[in-house]
């Protein structure tokens, strides 16, 4: 099984390794491919938030990619909070990252990966680059071992489009979750808070509660100390909400498609796979009235 997450240690090693080949004469073609950083800090609460961290301090080399502007397309309506970005300009915003299909990249965010490092991880899967992995711990586990920030902006050599298209089949669609609903439990998990997941509160989205036959999982369980939990605890949580159901004909959502990609890592780290997103979740299933909802 291939984990999703580097640990701040091997990251730091990583990046390291790569200001050391820039200075030899010596490196070659044949050297490791090269290494890009992104950061992904962002809140819900306070959008401009993630930019101004990132301002203030980030890890050596990192690109910051915005929740709002650069892992979503707010222009599209129906389809939630945060509109999945198109495809072409996704991949035009790579190459102007420097991100190749033969580039290294890491994402982070403040923490455990959920707002919104997840995301970015999750798009890029999506259009087909595989060498992506969320660092465990963000940027306070980067802190915490006491390794190097700078507010130094990073020079890149921007590259012609990622050459690569989302892959839809990673998508559930609205109807493809309608055509479900009278399925056995198991097969739709979401990922928000069980108080808004029940319905008793709803702080985002002009309607409470969940989508009919959803089991809930609250991202935030499959954290400890900022970071995901261990593979073997996942894994037993997991596995249960599944039923019947094997990993790749579950969906996952939460309120606008963020969180649900972290819970999506989780599946992944406890060797899980296959798990689709229902992008649009809650605030794109509420934004037809005519659409069923359950509470409790």
């Amino acid at each position: 099984m291939t984990t999703p997450l580097i640990d701040v240690t091997a990251l730091a090693q990583a990046l390291e390794e790569g200001a050391t080949r820039l200075m030899d004469a010596r490196a070659t073609a044949s050297a490791a491919a090269p290494l890009r950083v992104v950061d992904a800090r962002f809140s819900l609460a306070d959008p401009q938030s993630g930019a101004q961290l990132y301002a203030r301090g980030h890890l050596p080399g990192a690109l910051y990619a915005d929740l709002n502007r650069d892992l979503s397309d707010l222009g599209r309506t129906g389809h939630g909070r945060h509109p999945l970005p198109d495809s072409e300009a996704f991949a035009a915003r790579l190459g102007e990252w420097g991100i190749g299909p033969d580039t290294r990249v890491v994402v982070y965010d403040a923490g455990d990966g959920s707002m919104a490092a997840a995301r970015l991880w999750w798009l890029l899967r999506l259009i087909g680059h595989a060498h992506v992995r969320v660092l465990d711990g963000g940027f306070a586990a980067w802190q915490a071992a006491g390794l190097p920030v700078t507010t130094e902006l990073p020079q890149v050599t921007g590259l012609p489009p990622y050459p690569g298209h989302f892959d839809r089949s990673q998508i559930a669609s609205v109807e493809q979750v309608q055509a479900r609903l009278k399925h056995a439990p198991g097969w739709l998990i979401d990922a928000r808070a069980g108080e808004r997941f029940r319905g008793e509160v709803e702080p985002l989205d002009p309607v409470a509660g969940h989508v009919p036959g959803a089991v809930n999982r609250p991202f935030a369980l499959n954290v400890q100390d900022g970071r995901l939990r261990p593979a073997d605890d996942l894994r037993a949580a997991l596995q249960p909400l599944l039923g019947t159901h094997a990993p790749e004909e579950v969906v996952l959502m939460c309120g606008s498609g963020v969180t649900a990609c972290h819970l999506l890592l989780a599946m992944e780290a406890a060797g899980l796979e296959g798990a689709r997103i229902y992008a649009d979740s809650w605030s794109g299933w509420v934004s037809d009235p005519s659409r069923p909802v359950a509470t409790g």
